[in-house]
């Protein structure tokens, strides 16, 4: 059976090592990952009963053609080593975040009259991106979907306003502070300063969200012109916020993200793997945010605002698979010029051995938008060579050209930053018929490639 695998070109390593090297993998072990992304994108076309009803076990069965080989391969131990070491580092943080953003953000409610109309929908896209770099974008996301959901549920076309929400609001909303997005937060954690971002970054988001922004109100404006919709009869009132115990949560789950940078007390450990003690103690703060805001926010508040766990356990399952099935790329990735992908490394410099900084750019972007952006992110700093004092001063360009590519390009596919399934998720249970996989991704190449082009020829030539 090894000689079976090596013949995949999966390049097997010592079967006894507790530890496999990115350099020693090939590029076939990117194959399940490849599949569970085909399957993501296409099976809802295809098979849509099927893949609604048993997305769980086909995630899972990507993950088993994954494991099975790997531990043929390299032996049991270091398969169950690298898919712990993800849970563990990546998968559990992650998923406890996003459960408490979830659930404190489905505990808001935005009464009052509020029409989808193209002016107010724009003004709601703006308030998104402005809070992003404040509450993160999953925060900023969570808080504003509903609020756009009920603004819009009169009109017929309004599809594409879910897709600049998660161009805008989930993504490129997120590129000021190491708050916004979490690439920025582990350059923070690497000795990126905390107004760095603010200061190097401002322009590119700006040049972004406005173009964005005015691309958004001419599409929502024609196609209120062509639909000519009859907002429906409401009470005239002011707009008002309730379950305004969730907004000071959300404030708690931003101040923990900042403490796990500011306070580091040491490491323990966690079903075998070493973790800072604040991350340990984070994951508990979020999970016990999540019980609060259970508790404190009143049901009728909730079914108001349509809130369902449908959404959280979706992008739980899937974003789980994702998170191994990705786990031999980033290996082969952060190996650099010593593993399978050096050709892509070698683009990164040019025949003096300079960074070119809009390779970095668009590398970076475009491995973000199928891989998550965080770990993309990482490699590249790293790649750049990981000195944050040095890429803060001589390698700033370098820096930004990284960070915007992380940030903005995560907006380029459904998978590219956690916020944009879950936005597809909750629009999709309120009834709005959202883009396909690759729809989406039609979407994206049609706004978004030109306009990071225009960025490329503006900021990083």
């Amino acid at each position: 059976m090894r000689g079976i695998v090596a013949g995949l070109v999966l390049l097997p390593g010592p079967a006894a090592a507790a530890v496999v090297e990115g350099a020693s993998l090939g590029l076939g072990w990117g194959l399940p990952f490849a599949g569970l992304l085909l399957s993501i994108a296409l099976m809802p076309l295809l098979a849509g009963r099927l893949w609604h009803h048993h997305y769980g076990k086909i995630a899972a069965l990507w993950v088993l053609a994954l494991a099975l080989p790997f531990a043929m391969a390299f032996g049991p131990g270091p398969m169950i080593g690298l898919f712990r070491h993800v849970l563990v580092q990546d998968y559990l943080p992650f998923i406890a975040l996003l459960l408490a953003l979830y659930t404190t953000g489905g505990g808001v409610l935005l009464r009052g009259r509020l029409v989808g109309t193209p002016a107010a929908n724009t003004a709601l896209l703006a308030a998104g991106t402005a809070i992003a770099s404040l509450m993160g974008t999953t925060g900023a996301a969570m808080l504003l979907i509903r609020p756009l959901l009920r603004a819009n549920a009169f009109r017929r076309r309004k599809t594409h306003s879910f897709v600049f929400f998660i161009f805008l609001v989930a993504n490129i909303g997120g590129g000021l502070t190491p708050l916004g997005d979490p690439p920025l937060y582990l350059g923070f954690l690497k000795g990126v300063g905390f107004f760095w971002t603010a200061s190097h970054l401002f322009a590119e988001v700006l040049f972004c969200a406005l173009l964005l922004l005015a691309a958004y109100w001419a599409l929502d404006s024609w196609a209120w012109a062509r639909e000519r919709p009859v907002p429906p009869e409401a009470p005239p009132g002011r707009l008002g916020v309730e379950g305004k115990v969730n907004l000071a949560l959300i404030g708690g789950i931003v101040a923990l993200v900042l403490l796990q940078g500011l306070w580091q007390p040491g490491e323990v450990a966690l079903l075998g793997e070493r973790i800072g003690l604040e991350r340990l103690l984070a994951m508990a703060g979020f999970l016990g945010i999540t019980a609060l805001s259970l508790a404190l926010t009143p049901r009728a508040l909730r079914e108001a605002n349509s809130f369902a766990w449908g959404a959280m356990a979706e992008v739980a399952k899937l974003f789980a698979a994702i998170f191994l099935c990705m786990a031999p790329v980033l290996e082969i990735l952060k190996a650099g010029p010593a593993g399978a992908a050096a050709g892509l490394v070698a683009l990164t410099s040019d025949a003096a051995e300079a960074p070119v900084p809009w390779v970095y750019f668009w590398l970076t972007g475009g491995l973000s938008s199928f891989l998550d952006n965080a770990p993309t992110y990482l490699v590249f700093f790293n790649l750049a060579g990981g000195n944050a004092v040095h890429l803060m001063g001589e390698g700033a360009l370098v820096l930004a050209a990284i960070s915007c590519g992380a940030v903005f390009m995560g907006a380029n596919s459904y998978i590219g930053n956690a916020p944009n399934f879950m936005v597809k998720a909750i629009a999709e249970e309120s009834g709005v018929r959202m883009p396909s996989f690759f729809g989406y991704c039609a979407w994206a190449a049609a706004v978004l490639l030109p306009l990071f082009l225009l960025v490329t020829f503006v900021f990083f030539r």
